[in-house]
């Protein structure tokens, strides 16, 4: 049995708890290991990616033991191409977020600490596949999270930080009823296992057993629903994202945009679609019509904002809404649709395109905004500024391709994605597909509009002296420039790893 997986979690792991123990003295060597424990980090995914057999749909790298068997608890590890796609996701935003950081005096061995332990986090959950230990990861991740936004936020850090944890500890909690109720029934917490029940008819037919209720299971999806819900957010239950965006630190705010958010979207593909796909169709009309808001309402809620990061923090929901329309589509029955099979797959494919060429993005439109700040002394109203293309030509080229890229421009890894969860879509579920589009014009509205103010126009006088990228900050944009033009080139690099998974999903949902 290889460790390949155990080993990757606990490299940020361990170097954080070494981090810490340096003390905040020690300022250089702190930031030094912290970044290079996320270079190992990322070394260990690329590893991972080099070694993936992408013919195979099934689980790699799996590491199996009891751990504790009289409650179904096993230490239960593996990727497929999903798992894959978010741990090296997870391995590359983060020393970007690291450098980002650089700069960070306050207890910045605590900081460094959490950094690294949220990362240890979402590398447990993207690779556990038995709930007990996979949900120690999934609130892992929550902990160090709050702690960043409530110590290092901004001035109404404080509101911030505790509605992000009331609003995630809540769905937190649903979720573990939800599953705690499936352990009762069943007795087991293994992902792949409870799927095999779902798609066999036996984990419902346990579920009424045990409760004595037909109900039960659309009761304990929605509890589970409601967990990743508020991860992703899905629209009403968003409401804690803009503040927690808005007041984080920004290379905080890359890490919860870029990775965190995504937490919840791999539940929908993880846990909800294979394990609960009969109750999704029971109530796919609503799923749908959540999706659809999401999708549009955040999009009219960016366009009025004034705040560059809540403006982005808005655009996030409304960019991972299509992977909701994509998910819940997939599952629909697809009645006197042709070659049904192949426009679901597509629809997927683009789901998991989408989750990294956002990931990607969103954690570069961030990336810009903190060094936008760091010039202006915090600022970053739209109506700040005016312009400045005139005097930081780099800065606007380079962050003008990410909003591009965000846009959706074909040649930029954000058209892809798209691309495909609507041509897969609108067979599926026309009337959805056609109302989401509206989003697509109103992404383009604000996002010119943010260039227009920003960038373009009569110089601001108060910034005649801004100073343009230096040659560090230049390195440290480039990796994420040069991916967002080599994958909306070449986006077989990331299909080629997850089409086999695809495939495998969509075949379990059709029974």
């Amino acid at each position: 049995m290889n460790h390949w997986l155990t080993i990757l979690t606990l490299v940020p792991f361990l170097g954080g708890i070494v981090v810490a123990s340096l003390g905040a003295k020690r300022q250089n060597l702190v930031r030094g290991l912290a970044l290079a424990s996320s270079f190992v980090a990322l070394g260990g995914a690329l590893c991972l990616w080099l070694h993936f057999d992408s013919k195979s749909g099934g689980l790699q790298f799996v590491e199996r033991m009891n751990w504790v068997p009289s409650l179904g608890i096993q230490y239960f590890l593996g990727v497929d191409g999903l798992g894959l796609l978010m741990v090296m996701l997870t391995a590359i935003v983060t020393p970007l977020a690291i450098l980002a950081s650089w700069n960070v005096k306050d207890r910045p061995h605590v900081y460094y600490m959490l950094v690294l332990w949220l990362q240890a986090g979402l590398f447990g959950t993207f690779t556990a596949l038995n709930f007990f230990h996979w949900f120690l990861y999934w609130e892992l991740g929550l902990i160090p999270a709050f702690f960043l936004i409530k110590l290092w936020g901004g001035p109404k850090r404080g509101p911030a930080a505790t509605q992000f944890f009331v609003y995630t500890m809540v769905g937190s909690v649903a979720l573990l009823l939800s599953f705690l109720a499936i352990r009762l029934a069943t007795g087991s917490f293994d992902f792949i296992e409870l799927a095999a029940m779902a798609k066999s008819g036996v984990l419902q037919s346990k579920l009424s057993a045990t409760f004595g209720w037909k109900s039960i299971g659309l009761i304990v999806f929605f509890g589970a629903f409601l967990g990743f819900a508020v991860k992703v957010p899905v629209i009403p239950f968003h409401t804690w994202l803009p503040a927690a965006y808005a007041e984080a630190p920004s290379p905080v705010t890359m890490l919860l945009t870029g990775v965190m958010s995504k937490m919840g979207v791999y539940g929908f593909l993880r846990i909800l679609l294979p394990i609960f796909p009969d109750q999704i169709r029971q109530v796919l009309s609503l799923l749908l019509w959540l999706a659809v808001a999401t999708i549009v309402l955040s999009a009219f809620a960016a366009f009025a904002q004034k705040d560059l990061k809540r403006m982005l923090a808005y655009s996030s929901i409304n960019h991972l809404g299509y992977c909701l329309l994509a998910m819940f589509a997939a599952a629909s029955v697809a009645t006197g649709v042709n070659t049904p099979d192949i426009q679901k797959a597509a629809a997927l494919d683009g789901a998991l395109l989408q989750m990294f060429n956002h990931g990607l993005t969103a954690s570069a439109l961030f990336l810009f905004v903190a060094l936008l700040e760091k010039r202006s002394g915090g600022l970053r109203g739209i109506e700040d500024f005016g312009g400045i293309r005139k005097v930081v030509p780099v800065f606007t080229g380079l962050m003008g391709i990410a909003i591009f890229s965000s846009l959706g421009l074909p040649g930029l890894n954000g058209f892809v994605g798209e691309f495909l969860i609507f041509k897969g879509v609108f067979p599926l579920v026309p009337w959805a597909a056609a109302i989401s589009t509206i989003a697509l014009l109103v992404t383009a509205i604000f996002l010119l509009t943010m260039i227009q103010r920003v960038f373009c126009g009569p110089l601001n006088e108060r910034w005649a002296r801004l100073p343009d990228l230096t040659t560090a900050e230049r390195f440290l944009v480039l990796p994420s420039i040069a991916l967002m033009f080599v994958l909306g080139i070449w986006p077989q690099f990331i299909l080629g790893k997850i089409d086999a998974t695809v495939v495998q999903l969509v075949q379990h949902l059709n029974f």
